[in-house]
């Protein structure tokens, strides 16, 4: 079961391999694993969803399905996917290979 933990929104950065390929606004929301009957979080397992301001007029095609990062303002980094043109991001796994913070 996912439980909601945050909602952020800003600008930051798109990454790929380390290298910034433009500032987005975006928007996520990012829910954390919690065991059935106890509640307790399951700190390994998370998932991230949300949007970044994807211009498909300007961005290359080639960004959506390829494994990015996205730097938020509060300096998080989040692995994460584009998935669709109109700018939807989603990733799911394990907490601390995909937030490079923690």
């Amino acid at each position: 079961m996912m439980k909601f933990v945050e909602e952020v929104s800003g600008i930051g950065d798109l990454l790929q391999n380390g290298a910034v390929l433009r500032q987005v606004r975006y928007r996520v929301s990012r829910f954390q694993a919690v065991a059935e009957g106890s509640g307790l979080p399951i700190p390994v397992l998370h998932r991230i969803e949300g949007s970044i301001d994807f211009d498909s007029s300007k961005d290359p095609e080639e960004w959506i399905g390829t494994a990015l990062s996205l730097k938020l303002t509060d300096g998080r980094i989040l692995a994460i996917t584009l998935v669709d043109s109109n700018g939807r991001i989603h990733n799911q796994g394990h907490g601390p290979t995909k937030c490079l913070r923690c």
